[in-house]
């Protein structure tokens, strides 16, 4: 009998995926466990195995289209078995369900394609009609950004506008009207330029900049400390981390210092919403990897208020490694509430990074070098020193903080290196 390959359930919260990839192709010989196909979420790759062996008899959904959890993709079976699924391109249509007491005569119509949570839920709370829009998203599926930029050209009442909950993000006046590969402009096309083709990792970095750009106002403050006892402390625990299978980076003491300051003032640890200020009590710290050309992820070390030093040293080389080695899973890079991206690693002294939403902050580290500095002794005498110091820019919301707490809380950060 032939079997239905379906999309998995990837992590808790994800219910869609890309299908970037197949790896067989249609009446290829496959074996049980083998790799079938890739799906992308959240600029996680993973690798959907077969759920038997045979062959694959038909695929049901071409690359490109965007899955649920659930959806038939493929029959795997004997060449003598006749499947019968419906052919690629002859998915069903979802239908929007209402919510309870919702009146909306969007919920309940049926679209063709697949429609996201949070299309469905924009179709809702402004009384939609997704049949007048048009769908710029893989074989014309209608996004978020098909239905704001629809939006915004209709008229808006006031009185209309729907509550927003605090756990929605996406507020209505924040929503990229275009896609990032729209261009306002026109293109200057030169004699011998080419066209670099855009990965699924790279639009979905450019969506999420360019909707953290437009969704809070971003300021930057940067301060420098010194790292002359942090120096000290790894050079005489390396070993000793070693031997407990940790390498002992500096990322480690700054995820700690971290830390530590998001404790002293957690309304660095929260989120913006229409209701209110979401303050997050667990600290789950996102630490952006290069992927080089490809883009960057950032994996999530999850609950770190509860970790010691070797214990954040033990999770972040586990993330950094799977990260570079592509074996992440979605909900490891979900869930973070405050950032560090560690550009000093290219040479960089000082950068302004962009908030990584729904967080209200992120942490930039420069490149740590040594420089003349000005100490002072007990009784106020100043002298010059060598030591090895590094820029710490703190880019934050400014609807959450003003600069005096921004300051201080990055002031912390200082504080607990340069007194480890």
């Amino acid at each position: 009998m032939p079997k239905q390959v379906l999309m998995p359930q990837l992590g808790e919260s994800v219910t869609e995926g890309l299908l970037t990839k197949w790896l067989k192709a249609k009446g290829d010989p496959v074996k049980e466990f083998e790799a079938l196909l890739e799906i992308n979420t959240d600029k996680v790759d993973t690798e959907i195995p077969s759920p038997a062996s045979g062959v694959l008899l038909d695929i049901l959904v071409p690359a490109g289209a965007t899955v649920r959890v659930g959806e038939a993709l493929a029959w795997i079976g004997e060449p003598s078995d006749i499947p019968n699924p419906p052919h690629s391109g002859e998915r069903d249509p979802i239908h929007i369900e209402a919510t309870e007491g919702d009146a909306s005569p969007a919920a309940g119509r049926t679209h063709p394609g697949f429609l996201s949570p949070l299309v469905q839920r924009m179709a809702r709370q402004h009384n939609l009609d997704l049949s007048l829009v048009t769908g710029t998203g893989v074989h014309g599926r209608i996004t978020r950004f098909d239905v704001q930029a629809f939006l915004d050209r209709q008229p808006v009442e006031q009185d209309s506008m729907p509550a927003v909950h605090a756990e929605e993000y996406f507020r209505r006046d924040a929503t990229p009207t275009t896609t990032p590969s729209a261009t306002p402009y026109p293109l200057l096309a030169l004699p011998g330029d080419e066209i670099l083709p855009l990965s699924t990792l790279r639009r979905s970095i450019a969506a999420h900049m360019v909707f953290s750009e437009r969704t809070s106002p971003h300021v930057t403050t940067v301060m420098e400390a010194d790292m002359s006892r942090v120096f000290a402390h790894r050079q005489a625990n390396k070993p000793a981390f070693a031997r407990d299978g940790a390498n002992l980076t500096f990322t480690a003491y700054f995820a700690a210092a971290a830390v530590a300051a998001l404790k002293a003032y957690p309304m660095v640890n929260s989120s913006w919403s229409e209701r209110g200020i979401l303050i997050h009590h667990i600290v789950n710290l996102g630490l952006a990897a290069s992927l080089g050309e490809a883009g960057l992820i950032v994996p999530v070390v999850k609950n770190a208020e509860g970790l010691s030093l070797l214990g954040l040293a033990q999770v972040i080389n586990n993330l950094s490694e799977r990260a570079r080695s592509r074996q992440l899973k979605p909900d490891e890079v979900k869930g973070g509430t405050f950032t560090i991206t560690n550009h000093g690693t290219t040479g960089s002294l000082f950068a302004a990074p962009i908030i990584n939403q729904p967080q209200c902050a992120i942490l930039g580290v420069g490149a740590i070098q040594k420089r003349a500095v000005v100490i002072s002794d007990s009784l106020g005498n100043d002298a010059l020193a060598i030591r090895p110091m590094v820029y710490l820019s703190l880019t934050f919301d400014h609807r959450i903080l003003d600069g005096a707490l921004a300051d201080n809380f990055l002031g912390e950060v200082v504080k607990y290196l340069g007194e480890w």
